[in-house]
């Protein structure tokens, strides 16, 4: 069985350097800005963010159609629920009228019957009054 052996300070000091000189060479081995690889990949970036700004613009002008339409439709829909509630408070508006109008010839035909039965009780007691031949009395003056 193998026995686990920390490092020592030189060892890690020594780790950290080649880590740093490795880092140093990555960076020095790398293409220049004009080597045609880097600048192929340059290119194949800007034709990836143009065609993805195209699509990003015709999605947006799709919403924009979509948005537009929906509001013609909510407003088509609003002017139809418009003219169906005006429609409506128009026909409440008569049937309330007519109601009414019922109301008042129930009262008049009530008012004209009291009236007749009244008529009838003032004929009848003047009638009665009459048979017996007696005047009513005065009033004190």
């Amino acid at each position: 069985m193998a026995v686990y052996r920390e490092k020592d300070f030189h060892e890690r000091r020594n780790a950290a350097n080649d880590a740093k000189k490795a880092l140093l060479d990555k960076f020095k081995a790398r293409p220049a800005a004009d080597d045609p690889q880097v600048l192929a990949r340059q290119a194949e970036r800007k034709a990836i963010l143009e065609a993805r700004a195209l699509r990003e613009a015709e999605k947006e002008r799709l919403k924009q159609e979509r948005l537009a339409r929906e509001a013609k439709e909510r407003a088509e829909r609003e002017a139809i629920e418009a003219e169906a509630r005006r429609i409506a408070e128009e026909a409440a508006r008569d049937e309330a009228r007519l109601r009414e109008a019922e109301e008042n010839e129930r009262i008049a035909r009530v008012l004209a019957d009291e009236a007749e039965r009244k008529a009838k009780r003032d004929a009848r007691y003047a009638a009665r009054k009459a048979r017996v031949g007696r005047q009513p009395p005065k009033p004190f003056v």
